[in-house]
This record gives C-alpha cells, structure tokens and sequence, in this order.
C-alpha cells in the first residue's frame, strides 16, 4: 500500500451538539442507497509496469500512483452550512471532504459530497445544501472493492441499508475511513476485493454488482444489473458495462 502524504484535516469549533434534521427527500435516498456486501477477500492480481496493487490486490491506475492526498478538495471552510451542520453534531475534524457519485437502487447516478468526519460518515446534496444521511463511522461493517482499475466502491452498513459509489479518490477515502474508524472504535475496518459482491441498495432490496474486464478498454466505470425495455414493451434482464471506452449491453444468461 502507498505510503500516504500528510493531510490537511479541518478543525471545527465546538458548539453544543443537536440532532440532525434530515431533508424530507431523504426517504426516496432509501430506494436510492447502494451496496451491502459479502464480498469475499481477493486473489493476488495481475500488474503492469504501471500499475501497483493497493492493499496487495487491487489494481490501480498510473495516474492514481503520485497523486498528491489533502483531504479536503471542496474547501470547507467556504461553505458556512457545513461548518454549522458539524458544530451541531460536535465533530471536531474533516479527515475528507469531495464530491462524488452515489448510485440508487434504480441504477441512477446522484452527485453528492461525502464528508468523513472522526465520528461519521456524511452524505450532503450539494444542490440543496440538505443532509440525506450520517452513519457513525463505528457502524460501518466493511468495504467492497473490485480487483479491477475501476473508481468504485461500496461501505457496508449492517444496521441500515449500504452506500455504492464513485470517486476517483476512492483509494484516498478507503485509507481514510480505516485509519478513522481504528481511531474512533480501536477495530480495523474490513476492505473485502472481490469482482462481484452484493449489496443492501435499499433495507429489502439486495442486489449484486459484478466488474468484468472487457478486452481493449482499460477501466471499468459501472457494472450492474438493469432492466431493459423492448420496444413492444417487455422487459429484459440485462448487463450494463460502461468502460472508458463504449457502453455495454450483456446477456446474463449467455
């Protein structure tokens, strides 16, 4: 595993702690939320010159090797609401904070900002400034991760449903999250590598999400099992692979 540079974490000022209020859309969140796994932990994998396994197994980018950790990529202290919502909550540090995607159970695509604190996990609209989410960093089970040079993840949350989501800092958040959680709750976090695992993308919807390296493209973006509609208006199960390079429709059952 790399060796991480030093971050530039944000102190927040104390003030008395309230419960968070929670925006009136977080309800269709919960038919939104991705990821629950049993993911099993990884094989060793393949690795070009450019490439280097992080944690021993999972593939990463070139790009991903030199790439400079701060920790907070959306300047916190500009944004007034985040710093009142944290003073309410009494976290006293940002260990990250950026924008990412958070995939529903649909399949669809929401940007969010992911806030980790030393206490919590946050999951903020930043169109609506509204808090859809915040899981205590000791709730949270394990990670799942691909083997693959892909920008996904997924937090398991046993007690809740779970999170699947993208970032290309995802080797900065996992690190992140398991030097947190050790902090907060003196246990090791679990980060399972498996190329399929399933996931709680709502409390009674369980749902498997499998990564397949396609020949001729690089990396792989999305994998999931969807619905496709024929045009007298059935429907299919199918695959759907979005690469860097095409989008993919697949027959599971061929």
């Amino acid at each position: 595993m790399d060796r991480i540079r030093s971050q530039r974490r944000v102190q927040i000022e104390e003030a008395q702690s309230q419960p968070p209020k929670y925006d009136a859309a977080d309800a269709d969140d919960v038919d939104e939320e991705e990821n629950s796994g049993r993911g099993s932990r990884s094989l060793d994998s393949n690795v070009t010159e450019d490439q280097e396994p992080f944690m021993g197994v999972k593939v990463r980018r070139k790009a991903s090797l030199h790439r400079d950790r701060k920790g907070d990529y959306i300047d916190i202290a500009s944004h007034p609401y985040l710093i009142k919502l944290l003073q309410k909550q009494g976290d006293k540090q940002v260990l990250f904070a950026d924008k990412v995607l958070k995939f529903t159970g649909s399949g669809k695509m929401k940007r969010r900002i992911l806030l980790i604190t030393d206490f919590a996990i946050y999951i903020l609209d930043p169109e609506t400034d509204a808090l859809k989410r915040r899981i205590a960093l000791a709730a949270v089970e394990k990670m799942c991760l691909s083997e693959l040079s892909d920008n996904f993840f997924a937090i398991i949350i046993p007690t809740e449903y779970d999170l699947l989501m993208a970032s290309t800092r995802k080797t900065e958040i996992v690190t992140v999250l398991v030097e947190a959680t050790k902090s907060a709750s003196d246990y090791e976090l679990e980060v399972a590598f498996s190329n399929s695992f399933e996931y709680h993308a709502a409390a009674e919807l369980i749902k498997e999400v499998v990564f397949e390296e396609v020949e001729g493209d690089k990396q792989v973006l999305f994998a999931d099992k969807v619905l496709k509609f024929t045009g007298s208006g059935k429907m299919k199960r199918r695959i759907l692979l979005i690469t860097d390079f095409a989008i993919y429709i697949l027959d599971p059952e061929n």
